[in-house]
């Protein structure tokens, strides 16, 4: 249609068709936005609501209490007390380095310290992330002064881990740490979440399950912007759940006292810092009274997230401060093997107990072409008991040869002296001991040659024991039926655990023992060492060492005159050269300690005949003489091995 004006003009129909359509999709935008209306405020209130209180809240993770840890007589070992975290809510990573910047000079941080806290954001950046994870008190107090300044900062409070009596108990409490990525990845973690502390070593790792409890979680409210406004009450997060409680048969006054004894042998001996463990066990039951291995380390400085610079320090030391020596280093055990070697000897009836052998001891003897040494040169034919107060080399080399390789390796193997000991500690390793022949051809690329099973009787060569190892031996023969008893650190109320049954009737045992109640009598090599209060028997070794100076061995026991014994020690001095000089002093003096106050007999270091020497008082020795009158002394004292 043409205007008069000659423009073309829609019609009229078209323009209503138009504005029909145009009503029609006012109407659907209309509908649509009532029905997003009705769906917002009805359909989907409550879900959007809890979005909406969700971006108000942050969710923070509560480390659970882990349970405490007590000795034999109820004395703290391991517990909990209150830290300070200094945390930072989660944002962009140039958001929190703006923020921690700011904090630098109010909390002393460093760039080592700010980098390692990013590292741990970065691994969990849903987290709050933590800028100091033990914060001091001097930190907490300059951040609440400036409080107004530092709305997103969150000062978390919870329990950290506590060792009252610090490096006396490191190898064997161990410490915890924050859960890393590669244990996040092993099955017996596979329902823990990063952030979580775990126990590293020791009880603490051995007893996760039953020490950790489990982790709970709180709220708090932020604003638009981030800031910290409040903690949401308790009742809507989720509780933590506290570990349970353990009770160890660890006597915590003797694991002191054995490490006074073994810094205090190494100082005579002219040592900065000793080297060794000394090991304590209850034979009846198996309870491990003691378990010291030094050097050692203060397990506090891991528990608020140990320093690059310490832990280098730790880890670089030449003395190996983190290696337990009482279970995770074995060592030859030199003559305290003796006792075991008689005994397996008795077992496959190559020797009786009041046997005496052909060859007397003279300084050494040959043996298949070659000449092997005695330390001692008395000049008699012993029989066992002989042979083990004085240490003969020379009465074993003949004990070996006769029991031969196969009854020897047999018979060890069978008594699990190349195995683990089965105490309740995850770093235990086991000890070494030739299974057979062709176990020696493995290792040393030949078969064995008829010579070195002298040296095997004596307890050098293929055969090594950690110090705990060497202990459970000796149960063997402090125990009525001959059998070892497995050491166990946490109480229970199962029966001990029996293993390595020797098969020897009471007189041989009773053999045994005598031989070790001479070792601490008169012309024993631990003659000086003895306890005239208490019956006491027990072994002095030295360990032949090519990296130095020979190492020192003492295992014992005592028991009251007339009863069973109450406790098995070893001790092991490194370089210590002799185990008879070093070692059975300290030894006989720890166990005197716990003897003494067992029995409610006030202690007053009890001084050995050694001592009294050494202080110039005469010591009459004429007691244990008359207790022991059926044997001839050669000789008092001996301090060889």
């Amino acid at each position: 249609m043409v205007t008069n004006r000659g423009r073309l003009e829609t019609p009229r129909w078209a323009r209503e068709k138009r504005a029909m359509w145009a009503r029609v999709l006012l109407g659907v935008v209309v509908l649509s936005l009532i029905y997003s209306l009705v769906r917002i405020q009805v359909v989907r209130a409550e879900e959007f609501a809890t979005v909406a209180r969700e971006n108000m809240l942050r969710p923070v993770t509560v480390r659970a209490p882990r349970g405490t840890i007590y000795d034999r007589h109820g004395r703290v070992i391991a517990e909990n007390r209150v830290a300070y975290s200094i945390q930072l809510m989660p944002a962009r990573e140039d958001s929190l380095r703006k923020q921690v910047e700011a904090l630098r000079p109010v909390l002393g941080l460093t760039d080592e310290g700010i980098e390692t806290a990013f590292r741990r954001y970065r691994a969990s950046p849903n987290r709050p992330m933590a800028v100091v994870s033990d914060a001091t008190p001097d930190q907490v107090a300059r951040l609440e002064e400036r409080r107004r300044d530092f709305t997103h900062v969150l000062i978390h409070e919870y329990p950290k881990r506590y060792y009252p009596a610090g490096a006396a108990v490191a190898h064997l409490i161990g410490y915890v740490a924050e859960i890393s990525e590669e244990e996040l990845k092993q099955p017996q973690f596979a329902d823990y979440r990063q952030g979580r502390w775990i126990g590293k070593a020791g009880m603490e790792r051995q007893y996760e399950r039953v020490l950790g409890g489990e982790p709970g979680m709180r709220y708090l409210e932020v604003d638009a912007r981030g800031g910290i406004k409040r903690w949401l009450p308790e009742s809507m997060g989720v509780p933590p759940v506290p570990g349970k409680d353990i009770h160890l048969n660890i006597d915590l006054d003797l694991q002191r006292y054995g490490a006074f004894l073994l810094q205090e042998a190494a100082t005579t001996l002219g040592m900065d810092r000793a080297q060794g463990a000394f090991v304590a066990m209850d034979p009846r039951t198996g309870g491990v009274l003691a378990i010291y291995s030094n050097p050692s380390y203060d397990p506090n400085l891991f528990t608020g997230g140990i320093t690059t610079e310490i832990w280098n320090e730790l880890r670089d030391d030449p003395t190996k401060p983190l290696l337990d020596r009482a279970t995770g280093a074995a060592q030859p055990p030199g003559s305290t093997f003796k006792m075991s070697v008689g005994a397996m000897a008795l077992e496959a009836g190559v020797i009786t107990a009041d046997e005496f052998m052909p060859i007397a001891c003279t300084g050494g003897m040959t043996y298949a072409g070659r000449y092997q040494r005695c330390w001692t040169s008395h000049g008699i034919r012993m029989n066992l008991p002989l042979g083990l107060r004085h240490s003969c080399d020379v009465y074993f080399y003949q004990v070996g040869i006769r029991l031969g390789f196969d009854r020897f390796f047999d018979l060890g193997s069978r008594l699990g002296f190349g195995g683990r000991t089965g105490v309740d500690l995850p770093s235990e390793i086991a000890s070494i001991f030739p299974e057979d022949r062709d176990w020696w051809f493995r290792r040393y690329g030949y078969v064995p040659q008829p010579p070195e099973i002298m040296s095997l009787a004596i307890g050098q060569g293929a055969v090594t024991m950690t110090p705990l190892k060497l202990a459970q031996t000796v149960t063997a023969f402090a125990r009525p039926d001959g059998k070892q008893v497995v050491p166990r650190l946490a109480q229970t109320t199962q029966p001990p655990q029996l293993t390595g049954d020797y098969g020897l009737d009471k007189e041989q045992i009773a053999a045994i023992r005598k031989g070790m109640r001479l070792v601490l009598g008169p012309g024993g090599t631990a003659g000086l060492s003895t306890l005239i209060r208490w019956d006491v028997g027990g072994k002095t070794g030295t360990a032949q060492n090519s990296h130095g100076a020979d190492h020192a061995w003492f295992v014992g026991w005592a028991a009251p005159h007339g009863e069973e014994p109450e406790i098995v020690a070893a001790l092991l001095l490194y370089f210590g050269e002799s185990g008879s000089q070093a070692a059975s002093g300290p030894a006989m003096n720890a166990i005197n300690f716990y003897m003494d106050r067992r029995h409610g007999i006030p202690f007053d270091r009890y001084p050995t005949p050694r001592e009294k020497f050494r202080h110039g008082v005469p010591f009459d020795n004429s007691i244990l003489v008359r207790q022991i009158p059926d044997l001839p002394v050669y000789g008092y004292g001996n301090d060889q091995d």
